[in-house]
């Protein structure tokens, strides 16, 4: 009793003692461990204790969150011991590639204990490291080695639902007798008229119909039930006391469901995100991002997460790249309404949101250039899919890589189709089909590369604070051309996108009377000045990107 109960808990590898314990919470879990005889060897190795924040000042330099992130699927991104999957030593052997690149965050997909042995959103253990992937020492060594590099970490936290094989549901689908059946969804029969994409999300068992949103192998959480959510609280408390610099909180949308009509997006799972968000940034600089595909903006909003990743934009940055100009249109407007804070991708882990940016542009290199731009330069935090700064294609879906397998294939690091670097072993998973030219070792190389796009991209948006944390100021579409100024104090950045096969002559107005205007990756080239009325007629290469720095004219 007393080792399940004791909190485990180490801070750089030194132990540190609980501040407080929760009293009702301690008692009541510990008369659940108690009642969950004979059952308790299953149980033995979850820690289920409160867990008390602990907290000591950021390493990081201010407004680190406003960079770029990659978002790294660990099982995919580097292999360290030959067998074959991804590791947290191989992310951590990728610092200094990922800082040469000008990356500031990296958001880590999964990496607790789970059952499906993949994508890691079936969590058995919500306080410990999937063994595949390495230890909390190896997570410890992670975090101090991207500390060092000015690089925060933030992980995905699967709050919604756990797998049913976590002990806790286990121990709950043996009945009501279990001091955990009302840790979870349960009714004596499965309710009819439900329906969730096209699924119900009901299952039968002789001890009660359990509620899983994504499936029976997930079964959720039930989070009316006041101790479930403090075991929640304690854990994302157990990480942030490790030196977690935030989180990505995945379904958040889904925490509570009143009916079969009223499923999604309910006012008290809105309660618990915004309780959550407190909890997290009251650890300094910490910064949280939720996943919120039916209402992001909303719930980008400063007293419920504070970021969303903005879903519907990414879609029309392919599009827009290549000379759409409706989505053109709608990349101009989307931050006119859009709280800045939303996080943009053109890509990530799951296959709803879109094929690997080369599959959208089937590998024409300037539309790549273009739809990167169009999201790195633009308001909003940025995330990069791993491989996305190299040109990575995705998997071709066949009947044996479907759903989400084609956009998950282990990262690209050289011109090897066994292991490309990945590995010394055999790749739980096909290397991506363009491997050999598209590889991290070449397009590093290269001058002219994606990698060597992205890399100018981010060393503008890094130098540039109105670039990472400008208002979003005078946005133009003229044919197939964007433009819109990010202004932050008396630093004003104007960037201009051409998206049309031949070169493009815009006016661009809004400017300061006789604004000077001039390259700011240090071409040699005259400033260019606005007219009195803060107009300019500049002409714009064929698929170009241009930012200049505006000066404002001296005053003699």
């Amino acid at each position: 009793m007393q080792a399940l109960l004791s909190r485990r808990l180490s801070f750089n590898g030194l132990a540190q003692s609980l501040l407080c314990w929760v009293v009702a919470t301690s008692m009541a879990l510990a008369a659940a461990v108690a009642a969950a005889q004979p059952d308790a060897r299953s149980l033995s190795t979850i820690d289920i204790s409160p867990v008390a924040a602990y907290m000591v000042p950021s390493v990081l330099p201010a407004g680190w969150q406003h960079g770029a992130f990659m978002e790294i699927f660990v099982r995919a991104y580097k292999d360290t011991n030959g067998d074959g999957m991804g590791d947290l030593k191989g992310v951590t052997q990728s610092l200094d590639y990922l800082k040469d690149l000008g990356i500031t965050g990296i958001w880590l997909m999964p990496i607790t204990s789970n059952a499906d042995g993949d994508h890691g959103y079936a969590t058995t253990d919500f306080r410990n490291i999937d063994p595949a992937y390495g230890s909390l020492a190896d997570f410890d060594e992670l975090i101090a080695q991207a500390h060092q590099r000015g690089i925060g970490v933030i992980m995905d936290y699967v709050i919604n639902h756990s797998a049913a094989a976590h002990p806790l549901f286990v121990s709950a689908k043996t009945g009501p007798s279990s001091p955990f059946y009302d840790w979870f969804v349960w009714e004596k029969t499965a309710p009819t008229g439900w329906d969730i994409w096209g699924k119900n999300p009901w299952t039968q068992t002789e001890q009660g119909a359990y509620f899983g949103t994504f499936g029976p192998h997930m079964p959720d959480f039930n989070f009316k039930n006041p101790t479930v959510l403090a075991y929640h609280q304690s854990s994302l408390r157990f990480w942030l006391n490790r030196g977690l610099d935030g989180y990505r909180l995945d379904a958040v949308p889904h925490l509570v469901e009143t009916n079969a009509k009223d499923w999604n997006d309910q006012p008290e799972s809105r309660k618990i995100t915004g309780d959550l968000r407190a909890l997290i940034t009251a650890y300094p600089q910490r910064y949280v991002v939720c996943e919120a595909t039916a209402n992001p903006q909303t719930y980008a909003a400063p007293d419920l997460c504070g970021s969303a990743f903005a879903f519907g934009l990414e879609k029309h940055l392919g599009q827009a790249a290549r000379g759409d100009k409706k989505s053109i249109q709608a990349v101009a407007d989307y931050f006119k309404t859009a709280p800045q804070s939303m996080a943009t991708f053109a890509s990530n882990h799951d296959i709803f949101a879109g094929r690997r940016l080369w599959d959208q542009v089937k590998g024409n290199s300037a539309q790549y250039k273009l739809a990167a731009a169009s999201y790195l330069l633009l308001p909003g935090t940025p995330f990069i899919y791993y491989g996305e700064e190299i040109g990575m294609a995705g998997l071709r879906a066949t009947q044996d890589l479907d759903g989400d397998v084609p956009v998950r294939a282990p990262m690209s690091w050289t011109a090897d189709a066994q292991g490309a670097g990945f590995t010394t072993g055999i790749p739980f998973r096909a290397m991506a089909p363009n491997v050999m030219q598209q590889n991290a070792v070449a397009q590093v190389a290269s001058s002219t590369s994606i990698y060597a796009f992205y890399k100018r991209m981010l060393k503008l948006r890094n130098t540039y604070p109105s670039l990472s944390s400008g208002s979003y100021v005078a946005p133009f579409v003229q044919g197939q051309a964007l433009g819109y100024q990010r202004c932050l104090g008396a630093e004003t950045s104007l960037v201009l996108i051409n998206y049309a096969k031949q070169p493009t002559r815009v006016r661009v107005k809004s400017l300061s009377a006789h604004a000077l205007l001039n390259h700011t990756d240090g071409r040699r080239s005259a400033p260019v000045r606005a007219n009195a009325q803060g107009q300019i007629h500049i002409t714009l290469p064929a698929q170009s990107v241009q930012v200049f720095a505006v000066s404002a004219p001296r005053i003699p």
